[in-house]
């Protein structure tokens, strides 16, 4: 199985000055958590994501003012990415290994045309490669471990 056949396809997609308000509209209207931030509407080249805990702990937590910010004042970068034709081992490896539970899909001309995550995994594969997957991702940080010594 690849990529291909459990992503999203053609998600909705945010540039670095679309205003927090707007995109969390974009994540309310699309029913999701995490919107892939381009380039250019041209290019459709990932540069980096927003997610619902992005807005949170970047600007809420720290008392900024998100009416007044723009996805590029918090969004994750660098992007992490996989191609329609990754299979799913290696999705799940890539998942794991930047414990991430989403990537955007990019063409080969690097244009984002889907969106995988892992309840698409856990639509789609094998309950073991599903529970492997959530245990890695989900597991603490060395970052996080530290800090909660």
């Amino acid at each position: 199985m690849q990529v291909k056949d459990l992503m999203t396809p053609d998600p909705t997609c945010s540039t670095p000055d679309t205003t927090l308000q707007r995109v969390a509209e974009m994540m309310v209207e699309h029913d999701c958590g995490e919107i892939p931030v381009v380039e250019n509407v041209a290019s459709m080249r990932p540069i980096g994501v927003i997610t619902d805990r992005d807005i949170t702990c970047r600007t809420v937590a720290k008392g900024l003012n998100p009416l007044t910010l723009t996805v590029a004042d918090c969004m994750t970068t660098p992007c992490v990415t996989v191609t329609p034709d990754t299979s799913l081992a290696e999705c799940c490896r890539i998942l794991e290994e930047n414990q991430i539970r989403r990537a955007p899909v990019v063409d080969t001309g690097g244009a984002c045309c889907g969106i995988v995550a892992l309840a698409d995994i856990a639509q789609h594969a094998k309950r073991r490669e599903t529970a492997e997957v959530v245990k890695e991702v989900s597991a603490p940080s060395a970052s996080a471990s530290a800090a909660g010594r």
